[in-house]
């Protein structure tokens, strides 16, 4: 068996399918199922089931799974380990975030990783939802809420801030907003309750409120509802220094903080590439939060 077989042996099992398999290795469909049943048959055994849901891991795909896996990361580590020796990273690091710091922290400091490092390729994958880092949808992740199982590791980046905020000119034409039980006398934006990922993004019990009048599971949606004069919102202090016509209501009535946190497969925070880009994405993030949220009221 060799490198070749076991990455398209990976693929497959991470996509589920033949062609998600082959967008990833830039082959079609019908050479990656061909190289499958090539593998099945030199091992004696066979590592999917195929159904019209697509290809599941076999008790055997299983076990080959984890030697797979540990192959991938020592061939990753010794390329790591040469190119490191120039001092400068390359090669490819997916980073999955949700939208609101993949829209408005991320940009800045992964821009600023990548003019360090030339020959490094960063992508941004911002989805309103859990990351599946054991599916390789990203190398790493910011996510909102540690994860408690699987072989990762985790470390807390930094704390951040929300506070209510809507439109001026929402605000100078609305009833009196002057504490929380006043919401009841305005539109709420939030998120759609039955779309949302993480317990921490649920915030109708912090506001006292059991709707929402206009809702989206993407945070930059609800930035522009609430600049639109759609109501009253949660944001996050991070986004308010480039929303420059919203204003924070009530922040003596409700102040709302939660953390970041950088989460990476287990085996990968001891390779070059991947832990050098964590280190950065720590530090930055952690960074461009102080920063912005220090301009909030200036």
């Amino acid at each position: 068996m060799d490198w070749d077989d076991l990455k398209v042996f990976l693929a497959v099992a991470r996509g589920e399918s033949l062609s998600r398999a082959g967008r990833v290795l830039k082959r079609d469909a019908a050479t990656v199922g061909r190289r499958v049943s090539k593998l099945e048959a030199d091992l004696g055994l066979s590592l999917f089931t195929k159904s019209p849901q697509g290809y599941a891991l076999t008790d055997a795909g299983l076990r080959l799974l984890s030697h797979a896996e540990r192959a991938e990361q020592a061939v990753m580590s010794g390329v790591d380990e040469l190119a490191g020796q120039s001092g400068q990273l390359s090669g490819q690091v997916r980073i999955g975030a949700t939208d609101g710091v993949a829209s408005f922290i991320l940009p800045q400091v992964c821009a600023a990783i990548q003019r360090d490092h030339p020959e490094l390729e960063l992508q941004i994958v911002a989805l309103p939802r859990v990351i599946n880092l054991s599916k390789r949808e990203a190398d790493m992740a910011i996510t909102v809420s540690p994860p408690q199982t699987g072989r990762i590791t985790v470390q807390k980046i930094t704390d951040y801030n929300l506070h209510l905020a809507a439109s001026h000119e929402y605000l100078e034409q609305a009833a009196p907003l002057e504490c929380l039980a006043d919401l009841r006398n305005h539109p709420v934006v939030g998120y759609i309750q039955d779309m949302i990922s993480y317990p921490e993004l649920d915030f109708l019990e912090d506001l006292g409120v059991e709707k929402t009048a206009l809702a989206s599971n993407l945070v930059s949606v609800q930035l522009g509802l609430v600049k639109q004069g759609g109501g009253v919102g949660v944001t996050h202090d991070f986004i308010l220094p480039s929303a420059p016509e919203l204003k924070r209501v009530l922040t003596d009535e409700l102040s709302i903080r939660r953390s970041f946190y950088l989460v990476r497969h287990e085996g990968d925070a001891r390779m070059e590439r991947f832990a050098r880009v964590g280190e950065e994405l720590l530090c930055g993030i952690r960074d461009e939060v102080a920063r912005l949220e220090g301009m909030v009221g200036r």
